[in-house]
């Protein structure tokens, strides 16, 4: 079996097992494998692009997408394999999905995609929404530049192109560059860092929410009333509008529980 990212990067296929929860001592517990598969090779790397950055992104684009499951396994070697990649590189990408909180790697038992946390994803949230409301509060002082207009508007056009499409996971990445795009009109250039490692800890529920057409509206349009309270100057407007949109995703926590139950602590 197969895996490859839509990108056409190929994305690691390791044994796939299932877990019962944790145990004391923290770690998974697993049961019989209930599928395998041949690491697919790596076709191609950028050799303009850091090697480390085309693993990292690769791999988390597989575990927000689901196609690297919550509690499967991944292999180090495997990975290298499949890159073409020496183990330095796999190693440092791996760090990244670790502080992420992407992957989790337990002592004497190996490394494994993390469950999702509703501990976490609360506060994640939290400190994603004191950020973002502090940071459109700023841009409505400062006003935006002709420059951070265009990547705005050019996150927006993005989603709405994406949302024609019906291609979800394009809207998930224009619907990132437009809070990069907000965190990066600053001038702060700690923010977006901030901003990235915390959103993390919400993008796979974030994944798991956006379901169809009408909630990709919702979604735009509550964009589009954001950067409308922005440019007219209106910090109050853009901080409820921002608070009200941010927490949507708290509002289908308990669903997403309900739904994907296994892919929680």
């Amino acid at each position: 079996m197969r895996n490859h990212l839509h990108t056409g990067m190929p994305v690691v296929n390791t044994l796939v097992f299932r877990y019962t929860g944790y145990e004391n001592a923290g770690g998974y517990m697993p049961k019989i494998p209930v599928t395998g598969g041949t690491v697919p090779t790596m076709e191609r790397l950028d050799l303009h692009r850091p090697v480390v950055d085309q693993i990292y992104s690769a791999l988390k684009s597989a575990i927000l997408s689901r196609e690297l499951f919550p509690g499967q396994a991944v292999s180090e070697n495997e990975i290298g394999q499949s890159f073409s990649s020496s183990r330095t590189p796999v190693r440092e990408a791996l760090s990244r999905l670790r502080d992420d909180g992407l992957i989790v790697t337990l002592p004497s038992r190996g490394t494994y995609v993390s469950r999702l946390s509703e501990k976490n994803i609360r506060s994640a949230q939290f400190i994603r929404e004191a950020l973002e409301v502090a940071a459109v509060s700023r841009l409505c002082q400062i006003g935006l530049t002709a420059e951070a207009e265009l990547e705005i508007e050019h996150a927006l056009n993005g989603q709405r192109a994406a949302m024609r499409r019906g291609d979800r996971k394009a809207f998930r990445v224009h619907d990132d560059q437009f809070h990069s795009a907000l965190a990066a009109a600053t001038g702060l250039e700690r923010l977006e860092t901030l901003l990235i490692r915390e959103k993390a800890g919400l993008d796979r529920l974030r994944a798991l929410a956006i379901t169809d057409e009408a909630h990709m509206a919702r979604l735009l349009s509550e964009h589009e009333a954001v950067y409308d309270a922005i440019k007219a100057g209106d910090e109050a407007r853009a901080a409820d509008d921002l608070r009200k949109h941010l927490r949507r995703v708290l509002g289908i926590l308990s669903q997403v529980f309900e739904n994907h139950q296994d892919y929680f602590e």
